[in-house]
């Protein structure tokens, strides 16, 4: 019996593993319509899944207000302890050095979220700096949006910044989002030891997750799922469903991302 389908099959959440979402947002969003993007409806949502924690960005500090929005995540944070934490949004057109003064002691952000295509700021930019000094400090991971081709966040443009900064962890978002591209991700993170795979998009399967882990080791493959913008059941069936061994389907659903953060930012 696989404990992981087999909770599936019985309508029940999954137990007796830690799935960790690294890739959460919070609130209503320009670009998409969600019925309820409040922190509580969404762990409601977890509940009903099985997800033991979410790491979350917000809406608004992603597309418009920096500020308001990461002040949103910390109190969505403080209002859900032990299941929900949060990304701190860093942009480069609105103050970034003064949002990373004030958030870098606060325990409720336990990694930085960049969005370089919605900035429409190229990722290896100068005004990135503060970012990678952050998380060099504090040891946050960050997850940074990926796209394919993009002018702003190609997956080749994170690794050249990893290059640079291999005392920093990188998430490339949605793994270069574009199922084309995905064999270039895998190739980039093989070369790079500081760059792991997040698994969010619509256009990503199992057989791309069996890819990558049977190449680079589960322990390199993050799950996360964009919810609420992705359904949170079908995010997480590709992992259940995926022709992998149980314990590579637990390290990505949780043990991945865990190893990543610093002690006690997951519990």
């Amino acid at each position: 019996m696989d404990p992981l389908t087999t909770a599936v099959h019985q309508r029940r959440p999954l137990t007796d593993v830690q799935v960790i979402d690294a890739h959460a947002h919070l609130g209503a969003y320009s670009r998409f319509f969600t019925p309820d993007p409040s922190a509580e409806a969404m762990v409601r949502v977890m509940d009903r899944c099985g997800v033991s924690h979410a790491v979350l960005a917000s809406c608004l500090a992603i597309e418009l207000d920096t500020a308001a929005g990461n002040a949103a995540t910390a109190a969505a944070v403080a209002a859900h302890p032990g299941r929900l934490s949060g990304y701190l949004t860093l942009n480069p057109h609105q103050n970034p050095d003064a949002e990373a003064a004030r958030w870098a002691g606060d325990s409720r952000f336990v990694g930085i979220k960049l969005h370089p295509s919605l900035h429409e700021y190229p990722i290896t930019g100068p005004g990135y700096r503060v970012v990678w000094e952050l998380a060099a400090r504090t040891g946050w991971p960050v997850l940074t949006h990926t796209w394919t081709g993009s002018a702003y966040d190609d997956p080749g443009m994170v690794a050249a910044v990893a290059e640079r900064h291999p005392e920093v962890t990188f998430l490339l978002g949605h793994s270069g989002a574009l199922p084309y591209g995905f064999d270039t991700a895998i190739e980039l993170a093989e070369r790079h030891p500081n760059l792991y795979l997040e698994i969010c998009g619509s256009y990503f399967t199992s057989r791309d997750l069996e890819r990558m882990v049977r190449r680079l080791g589960a322990h390199r493959v993050v799950y996360g799922s964009d919810f609420p913008f992705i359904d949170l059941r079908y995010s997480i069936g590709r992992v259940l469903y995926a022709d992998l061994p149980l314990a590579d389907r637990v390290t990505v659903l949780g043990g991945a991302f865990a190893a990543l953060l610093r002690k006690d930012d997951v519990t």
